[in-house]
């Protein structure tokens, strides 16, 4: 089931509200509306990439810290198709964490779990496992929304409501 959308700063976003609450401060920043400019998986863009992620894990009990790190978890602000590696540098999917957070420290006052989020997310790729339970949410829903956009498929928002209790933030 797909929500309806809303443009936030000329990016397509679900138009719900309590999602927005969270993470309106993030799509407003220009930083973030960068990653319009790269392909992430077939033909969608790391930041479409980054809000589906970002939107799926509204509906755990994970909410602030899962969709503002989800949202910036590939802040990394290259092409990766085409990115030359420097000397000593690894594959994109290990060295690129790193490089989203350090753009995330930039712009933004992280949390330890948006943190951990942000360079975990790749887990098992990178040996060192996420610490909190809401980085194991963003790193199983990359997962997921990337299979769906490499092949073009659609990423299915679920009606929260009608399938949960109420949402809880956790601390």
């Amino acid at each position: 089931i797909r929500r309806s959308k809303t443009d936030i700063c000329s990016i397509d976003v679900p138009h719900d509200e309590e999602y927005l609450a969270l993470v309106r401060d993030l799509l407003e920043h220009p930083k973030v509306g960068l990653m319009r400019e790269y392909i992430q998986h077939g033909d969608t863009t790391c930041l479409e990439h980054c809000v589906n992620v970002s939107y799926l894990v509204i509906f755990l009990q994970v909410a602030r810290a899962a969709a503002r790190g989800g949202l910036l978890h590939d802040l990394f602000l290259y092409d990766w198709h085409f990115y030359r590696r420097t000397k000593g540098e690894r594959l994109h999917g290990f060295e690129h964490p790193r490089k989203a957070l350090k753009n995330a420290e930039e712009a933004f006052s992280l949390t330890a779990v948006e943190r951990d989020i942000i360079l975990r997310h790749m887990w098992p790729l990178t040996i060192v496992p996420p610490k909190y339970a809401e980085s194991y949410v963003i790193v199983m829903y990359d997962k997921y929304c990337s299979t769906m956009e490499t092949f073009r498929l659609p990423v299915m928002y679920l009606e929260a409501p009608a399938l949960l209790p109420p949402r809880h933030v956790m601390p």
